[in-house]
Order: structure tokens, then C-alpha cells, then sequence
């Protein structure tokens, strides 16, 4: 059995979903974000490759943390950055792709 994102995840992931609604997501936003964020929101499990790609994502996007906009209370907020950040689960979802082992399925 795969896992399954954790409540804080879930709910990063859904307010990524609904920033991606009110059109904050920006033309860039690709369809694997989208679909990972109604994959993360809605709870379903998550394959080991599905949490390397998390892992990968956050390790690559890291940077975009310190972009404006990206903050609660900053100016642009939230930026694309931000909803995509949010998409793949937020902090909480770094954390947590961080700590999975990575087993073939």
C-alpha cells in the first residue's frame, strides 16, 4: 500500500487548488502541478516515484522561497511560485517526501 499525504499536505495542496481556480497560478503552470495538486488535496496515495518527484521538485524550487510574493503579507502574494510550492504539498510536503524511503513499489 502507497502512502497517503498527511492532513497538513492535504490542505496545503487544496489551497494551491483553490489559487489555481482564482487564475494566481500564472502561464507557466504546468498540468503535472495541477494534477498533483488535486492528487495531494484529495488525499489519494502517493507512489515512491511520485514522492521522488516531490523530493526532486522541492530540491529544485527551494530557491523560489525567497521570490517576492511568495510570503503571507507580501506584496504579489501568493505568487506562482507560491501556488506551485503549494501544489506539490507545501513545507509539509517537502518534509514529508524528505523523510519516505524510496523502495521500489
Amino acid at each position: 500500500m502507497s502512502p497517503v499525504p498527511p492532513k497538513d499536505v492535504r490542505r496545503a495542496a487544496a489551497r494551491a487548488v483553490g489559487w489555481i481556480g482564482d487564475g494566481k497560478a500564472g502561464s507557466g503552470f504546468t498540468d503535472t502541478g495541477r494534477r498533483r495538486a488535486k492528487q495531494l488535496a484529495e488525499g489519494e496515495e502517493v507512489s515512491t516515484d511520485v514522492l521522488r518527484r516531490m523530493r526532486d521538485y522541492f530540491s529544485r524550487h527551494a530557491v523560489d522561497k525567497d521570490a517576492a510574493g511568495f510570503r503571507r503579507g507580501g506584496e504579489g502574494y501568493p505568487s506562482p511560485g507560491r501556488v506551485a510550492w503549494d501544489a506539490w504539498g507545501g513545507d509539509a510536503g517537502e518534509r514529508w517526501a524528505n523523510s519516505k524511503r524510496y523502495t521500489e513499489d
